[in-house]
């Protein structure tokens, strides 16, 4: 971002400001959030079952604040109300004491923070595209950050109760609270409502999008096991907090390479074909971690997390901006925020009955849902000949 004007440079620095404090969040929460539910008192199967919650109520929440915010054109105000919401519910969280209570928190801020993310990709295509600037080296930031909440979680796992560490997630929403709040406003959209709203119903009968949707979702739940119980895993194979964090550090910075070179890569690379490599590094992945692999293996899978997550992720996104229509940016980006919540819902709930039965082999059906997506992909690729794949 050096060589950018300075007005570029100040809504790019913003932009990652937020993705920073929203990936921060992650990276404590994904690996030590089943730990602090463990010292709650939760086992296996509610655990995932607890996890799955945010995927299953993203469907109602962003789909109605994704519609609003386009008939709106406010995406800044929404970015910022949902921030806001979801500190409050975290809090509520913290204070929970047991399983029924920490569901019922956990709903209602799962709920306020679903739309933060693809309200914020929405933004960020539509600034960053005014602007001439690539997404990759804005977003690879969100990683970044990714990787320091990681080790800082890491640390605070081996010095604070684990009953403390939801503390972190917090401290995390209210970073987030304060990044939105520096957002600049967008240009509102001129297109009429009515005409946008006829335009986003189309998009969901094209066959294309539904089997890009379809594609991208399957790969992602196919991390299920790995985000639900790879931290207790390795925990109970005798690595410490630090060693985790710095498994999952290593996924993520394979993953902030791919970001930093994407607006580099050659033509052939297209968004469905990254979608398909991703396919394929999934299932190779996933194969390996299902045999219980020695600890020298795991750090050359966890660069496998660059294809897995990172080339899906690019490849999913800028299809469906592609594909939406003027005015649809934000329910384009809310649909495949749904779609992969639903797919991961089901993945997350099914993936704590798995690991309490079979343990690590519980993979081998991760590595069975990568190879489902790489056919939707397939499919799409086939069917995409009326959209730009």
């Amino acid at each position: 971002m050096g060589g950018l004007p300075k007005r570029n440079f100040g809504f790019a620095l913003r932009l990652a400001g937020l993705y920073a404090a929203i990936f921060v969040m992650t990276g404590v929460q994904l690996p030590f959030f089943p730990v602090w539910l463990k010292a709650k008192g939760l086992d296996a199967q509610m655990i995932g079952a607890v996890l799955a919650i945010p995927m299953f109520v993203r469907v109602f929440a962003i789909a109605g604040v994704a519609r609003a915010a386009d008939r709106t054109g406010r995406l800044r105000a929404a970015i910022v109300a949902a921030s806001c919401a979801s500190l409050i519910g975290t809090i509520l969280v913290g204070l929970a004491d047991g399983a029924s209570a920490i569901i019922a928190t956990y709903t209602l801020a799962s709920l306020a923070f679903a739309p933060v993310l693809p309200l914020t990709e929405t933004y960020a295509l539509r600034g960053l595209g005014a602007r001439g600037q690539a997404y990759g080296p804005v977003r690879l930031w969100g990683s970044a950050a990714f990787i320091a909440g990681n080790f800082a979680a890491g640390f605070a796992a081996d010095a604070l109760p684990a009953r403390h560490l939801i503390w972190l997630i917090v401290a995390a929403m209210l970073f987030g609270v304060v990044a939105s709040l520096t957002l600049a406003p967008l240009p509102l959209a001129a297109a009429p409502v009515a005409a946008q709203a006829r335009r986003g119903r189309s998009l969901l009968r094209d066959p294309a999008f539904i089997a890009v949707l379809a594609a991208a979702s399957l790969i992602q739940a196919s991390h299920a096991v790995y985000y639900g119980f790879s931290a207790l895993q390795w925990r109970g194979a005798g690595l410490d907090g630090s060693a985790v964090a710095a498994l999952w550090a290593l996924g993520v910075a394979a993953e902030i390479v791919l970001f930093a070179i994407s607006g580099r890569l050659p033509p052939a690379l297209t968004p469905i074909v990254l979608i398909m490599i991703g396919a394929v590094g999934a299932v190779v992945r996933w194969t390996v971690m299902a045999f219980d692999p020695p600890v020298a293996l795991l750090p050359p899978l966890q660069l496998l997390h660059a294809l897995s997550f990172g080339a899906t992720y690019l490849g999913a996104l800028n299809l469906v901006a592609r594909s939406a229509p003027p005015g649809q940016g934000a329910s384009a980006q809310g649909y495949l925020a749904i779609a992969t919540g639903v797919a991961m819902a089901a993945a997350m709930s099914v993936s704590g009955l798995l690991y309490a039965a079979f343990g690590g082999a519980a993979y081998a059906a991760m590595a069975l849902a990568a190879v489902a997506g790489g056919i939707c992909a397939l499919v799409a690729d086939r069917l995409g000949r009326r959209m730009p794949l």
